[in-house]
């Protein structure tokens, strides 16, 4: 069984309410109804907006977490086959708003807690990053131990940005990662898929 939809992305903050999370894997998985989510018992308005970027309001179903800019959905976690896949958005600012440091804390330690060793971050929706210091994406990275975190889906500049700060080292971030039509997929199989390929760069970077 395949899902598709219409990849929605932004350009300026003024489209940015127009936005949703990816939320065609509800029927397996929510978050707020997850006991071992961070997320869990939240609960949401279906047309009211509070959150927002530089006061712009954001749609209501994204989860705050800490950052002022930066916002995220987990959108599938298997606690059996240890990996989380979490959709993001908004402009990652470690300079200012140290949005590395609510990620982690917040959202990353609490799975690791519950033995997640792989992460898929989705952020077609990050419209910038500022760096600060690569303290927690190496905490992060050490965390994991033999499982990953990649990106997926990043946008050319942003991930620009963290190749010049030398934070890929700790997020797999190739361009074979950049340009995969991960809504065709279901949570299990985008695993694999990804998986397979961390295997096939590591081995290749051997």
């Amino acid at each position: 069984m395949e899902y598709t939809n219409e990849c929605q992305t932004f350009n300026s903050l003024d489209k940015v309410h127009l936005i949703e999370p990816y939320d065609r894997w509800k029927e397996l998985y929510t978050a707020d109804e997850d006991q071992l989510s961070p997320f869990y018992g939240r609960t949401y308005h279906e047309s009211e907006c509070h959150n927002t970027i530089y006061n712009y309001y954001i749609h209501p179903q994204w989860d705050e977490f800490g950052s002022s800019t930066l916002y995220i959905k987990i959108l599938f976690v298997d606690y059996v086959k240890q990996f989380a896949i979490i959709e993001i958005m908004g402009e990652w600012n470690d300079c200012i708003y140290n949005d590395i440091m609510y990620l982690k804390r917040n959202v990353a330690d609490l799975l690791v807690q519950e033995n997640i060793n792989h992460f898929i971050i989705i952020g077609e929706n990050v419209l910038n990053f500022h760096y600060s210091d690569d303290s927690y994406y190496e905490e992060w990275f050490d965390d994991v131990e033999d499982g990953w975190i990649v990106l997926l889906n990043f946008r050319d500049h942003v991930l620009q940005e963290m190749k010049r700060a030398r934070i890929d080292y700790y997020l797999i971030s190739t361009p074979a990662f950049q340009q995969i039509n991960w809504r065709k997929y279901l949570p299990d199989s985008l695993f694999t898929l990804i998986n397979e390929q961390v295997s096939k760069w590591l081995n290749a970077s051997c």
